[in-house]
């Protein structure tokens, strides 16, 4: 009896060392790819507080001598433009991203999910093929069809498409969200006489909050970084977003200004940052029930 007793003691110390070993090694291995991801953030911030020659010639990651001259120089402009500009260009095609996004596409998935017409899954699933379909392939004939439209040099090509639903990535996000609601809320409504607009403005709406979030912090984030668009349909400096206004540093005198473009980077974080974390508790509740239900 004491000795199977003596040979338990060991094998439960050994399961409940076990035990603690496994939460120790997944949080290790978590730390080590949050530093890998966060690497190229730190380095951008430690970067833009050093000399230009330091950032090329040195590969430390934080500087050894702080200075602020980068940021200091971002209040005269870029080639006599001062850079609000730039940001506030950024903000007005981002802000109008989102509400296409939020308005076109959660129509047409209103359309998909809760109406049924001839032809929907044929339609849904030629949808849905748009996302294999490489953008550079449309690069070419749509600049053709603005140009001749006389829409070349306007923020118009960058927005006309959120507000056509041509976005089908949020299009099946909202329709896998939506595919969740009860069909009662619809057949409830009707019973109270409600159409199919007044049903997607007063029910389904409302209750595809976490979806919309969702969809608007994506389409601000990707028209807040989109470089292609901006460069292919904008010619006017002052019309140039962020991302065109980081390139003039390059161009400026055919030299480089690394300090300064780094340092316009780093403030162009911020908006995004500040975005993604006032909405980060509703883009996971979005991105789980959207993902993993439907």
């Amino acid at each position: 009896m004491s000795t199977s007793a003596g040979t338990a003691r060991p094998a439960r110390a050994a399961a409940g060392w076990r035990r603690r070993l496994r939460p120790a090694l997944w949080h290790l291995g978590a730390l080590a790819v949050l530093a890998v991801v966060l690497y190229p953030v730190v380095w951008v911030i430690g970067a833009s507080l050093k000399p230009g020659d330091e950032i090329v010639g040195s590969l430390d990651l934080l500087p050894t001598d702080p200075i602020t001259d980068n940021y200091a120089r971002l209040a005269d402009g870029i080639a006599g433009i001062g850079i609000g500009t730039f940001f506030l260009n950024s903000l007005f095609v981002a802000a109008g991203s989102v509400a296409g996004v939020l308005l076109s596409c959660s129509l047409a998935a209103y359309a998909f999910a809760r109406i049924r017409f001839p032809g929907r899954d044929l339609l849904f699933t030629l949808m849905i093929g748009t996302l294999l379909l490489p953008v550079h392939v449309l690069l070419v004939p749509q600049y053709v069809l603005f140009q001749k439209l006389g829409l070349v040099n306007t923020y118009v090509p960058l927005l006309l498409g959120r507000f056509l639903a041509v976005d089908a990535f949020f299009v099946f996000l909202m329709v896998q969200f939506m595919r969740t609601l009860p069909r009662e809320l619809d057949e409830a409504a009707r019973i109270d006489g409600c159409g199919h607009w007044r049903t997607y403005r007063a029910i389904v709406l409302p209750l595809c909050r976490p979806a919309l979030i969702t969809s608007a912090i994506f389409s601000f984030i990707w028209a807040w970084n989109d470089f292609l668009g901006p460069l292919i349909y904008l010619n006017e400096p002052e019309k140039y977003t962020v991302s065109l206004g980081l390139k003039m540093f390059m161009d400026q005198d055919s030299l480089a200004d690394y300090g300064g473009m780094i340092a316009m980077s780093t403030a162009a974080l911020l908006p995004v940052l500040l975005f993604f974390l006032a909405f980060q508790r509703h883009l996971v509740e979005g991105a789980a029930t959207s993902g993993l239900k439907g």
